[in-house]
């Protein structure tokens, strides 16, 4: 039987090296995306060397989601994996400048995205039943806090906690559950953070060598091909360059 594997936010970064990799290995493809353009141009390139499925949809969209779930083709009536890729984050300001429609955004897309996406395909991984996986995308940033990362390093605590509770309520159906926490990563998810800001983007990365989608689909790949009675609960990983900073001390008040 072909793996077949879901991939949300597939048109940049994480979500379209995955589809490459994946498809590269013969897995056939579900691939969500918002810009339509781009992802019928990644799924026609697929298709050449696996079968492609597209469904341009925004995973916020709970009934858009539900629809385009429901009218898969049979041949996807299961899965192998479920990526959790489509996430973002929005400004890098303290909590007090911040926007509230950019924290909503935070919490819709990383939470509830990632809920609905979790909820609605969970009948068809459990229908391949062992050796299928669920990869969540979460952060290092759900662990460890620093300025400017409020809501979406929460947003990642929570991928962190839905994913070890997800695990208990699999257990005996033989899906696996995976929360993938990388650090430092250049991609367009920077970019967009940055509110489009490329000399920021440039001056962050340089000279870091920080982590590349390439490394992250590789990772994922490596997780859903393991032996189907191992579960890798939690993989945290960062470039060698970065590492922990100190605590901040404020010794700006005197008496």
């Amino acid at each position: 039987m072909t793996a077949t594997l879901f991939i949300t936010g597939a048109t940049s970064g994480f979500g379209e090296a995955c589809a490459r990799r994946f498809a590269a290995a013969g897995w056939s493809l579900v691939l969500t995306g918002r810009r339509e353009e781009r992802l019928r141009a990644l799924s026609e390139e697929l298709s050449a060397h696996t079968e492609v499925h597209p469904l341009v949809v925004d995973v916020r969209d709970r009934s858009a989601m539900e629809a385009a779930i429901a009218g898969l083709p049979d041949a996807f009536a299961t899965l192998r994996g479920l990526i959790n890729n489509a996430g973002l984050a929005l400004g890098t300001d303290p909590a007090p400048k911040c926007d509230l429609d950019d924290w909503d955004t935070m919490v819709d897309t990383n939470i509830k995205g990632l809920l609905y996406s979790t909820r609605l395909l969970l009948p068809r991984l459990i229908a391949h039943g062992r050796g299928a996986g669920i990869v969540n995308l979460g952060s290092v940033a759900g662990t460890w806090p620093y300025p400017g990362s409020h809501v979406y390093g929460a947003t990642k605590a929570f991928v962190r906690q839905f994913s070890l509770n997800l695990r208990n309520d699999l257990v005996g159906t033989g899906v696996r559950v995976t929360d993938l926490e990388p650090g430092m990563c250049e991609s367009e998810f920077s970019l967009v953070r940055f509110g489009g800001d490329q000399a920021r983007y440039d001056a962050t990365y340089a000279g870091a060598e920080p982590i590349q989608p390439g490394d992250i689909a590789e990772t994922i790949f490596w997780i859903l091909n393991q032996p189907a009675h191992i579960n890798i609960n939690s993989l945290e990983l960062m470039p060698v360059s970065q590492s922990w900073a100190g605590f901040a001390v404020d010794r700006s008040r005197k008496g």
